[in-house]
């Protein structure tokens, strides 16, 4: 038999021996994501998302015969609750690859099980550098990173809006510490540097002293590395003292629950996004699946709203697909990541394509900019008219 990715020698010999997670009719997926806690939020959703198109698959039958169980435990996005659960994965030897974790101090934590079990990791909800650098062969990144986001977000603010005096706030972890990485090598690229830094604790809404760090500053914008409470917080008190700041959230920080959490102080915070707003009109002009994704979401969990984390989680679920599809009915893991490999310029939309290589694990670079208006998101395409969309 002749497979899409080819087969070695090694592969064959695999063949003979049980593969984990992996039955005649079967394929266990597991998945450690927050699904209650401070960010229960994007675990649910985006899990939501995934779990609507793999049921789509399942009920056309699976994968060459297998249908897929998508097995998700709840870690609260804590880092050890995230390690306990993908140790019990593995000493169980019950799942065949990694699937759509959540958040950069959690999957951080797991990297060395994955490098030592070989296990794939695929579709994380997290654009954090280290999943990126130095190149992971068993990790599959979808979205962009928060370094390709922080570098288009300051792009913009120096080059379109005039902005040179910018701070950032920042979740004192490996995800905060990530994205303020990033900002710094953004505003490098101009000469400059952050005129303030201000952090919190993981898991608190103790803001204050990381706003004073900021607004001691004379900063004219706040780029945000955090979840949606906290930002939500520093937000609402920084408009108390000042109403000329611009804030700019990273896409982890769920921008439809900030904007909910915000109310009419979220007016002008902009947030950027590795997937465009699925309830805005103009995405279907950009992605192809839009409406597949609502009728399944609405389908699989009628009481969800569509929104970018679930569309994230959505095609994670595609390329998860995709690659089984092409590993063929003989399925390994090796087989699985070379499949993946095999992905070029995969179809998402007119402009937009999910491409991988050998060298290259991560399949989308997009990055778009929306800006929160009446409790909404609006799709920013001229940063130009930032100023003229606020008099409207």
């Amino acid at each position: 038999m002749v497979l899409g990715c080819g087969e070695t020698t090694d592969d064959n010999q695999s063949l003979n021996r049980p593969v984990p997670g992996v039955t005649d009719t079967e394929i266990r997926i597991g998945s450690s994501l927050a699904l209650s806690g401070h960010a229960g939020f994007l675990g649910t959703e985006i899990l939501r998302g995934a779990r609507s198109y793999i049921n789509h698959i399942n009920e056309q039958g699976g994968v060459h015969g297998r249908t897929i169980e998508l097995i998700a435990l709840d870690d609260r996005y804590d880092p050890p609750i995230c390690l306990a659960n993908t140790q019990g994965f593995l000493v169980d030897g019950n799942v065949f690859a990694l699937f759509c974790y959540v958040g950069t101090p959690t999957t951080v934590k797991i990297i060395p099980l994955v490098e030592m079990a070989e296990i794939p990791l695929i579709g994380m909800f997290t654009g954090a550098n280290a999943l990126r650098e130095p190149f992971q062969p068993n990790i599959i990144n979808v979205r962009a990173s928060y370094y390709q986001e922080t570098a288009a977000a300051v792009k913009h603010m120096v080059e379109d809006l005039g902005l040179t005096r910018i701070g950032v706030f920042y979740q004192y972890d490996a995800y905060g510490l990530d994205g303020l990485r990033g900002t710094e090598l953004a505003l490098q690229q101009y000469e400059n540097a952050p005129v303030a830094k201000g952090s919190y604790i993981r898991g608190t809404l103790d803001v204050q002293e990381g706003l004073a760090a900021i607004m001691e500053s004379d900063a004219q914008a706040v780029i945000m590395i955090g979840t949606y409470e906290p930002c939500a917080e520093f937000i609402k008190l920084a408009r108390q003292q000042r109403d000329d700041l611009l804030f700019y959230n990273v896409s982890f920080v769920g921008a439809e629950e900030l904007a909910r959490l915000l109310g009419e102080d979220g007016n002008g915070v902009i947030v950027s996004q590795v997937v465009p707003p699925p309830e805005l009109p103009e995405t279907r002009d950009l992605l192809y699946d839009i409406d597949q994704y609502l009728d399944l979401l609405h389908t699989h969990y009628p009481e969800a709203q569509p929104n970018s984390v679930s569309l994230e989680g959505y095609y994670n679920a595609v390329v998860l697909v995709e690659g089984l599809k092409r590993a063929g009915p003989d399925l390994t893991r090796e087989g699985l990541l070379r499949a993946i490999q095999s992905i070029r310029d995969f179809p998402i939309g007119p402009d937009n394509s999910v491409s991988f290589s050998p060298t290259n694990h991560q399949g989308m670079d997009t990055v778009y900019f929306t800006r929160i208006w009446n409790g909404r998101l609006v799709l920013i395409t001229d940063w130009s008219k930032l100023g003229q969309m606020e008099q409207e």
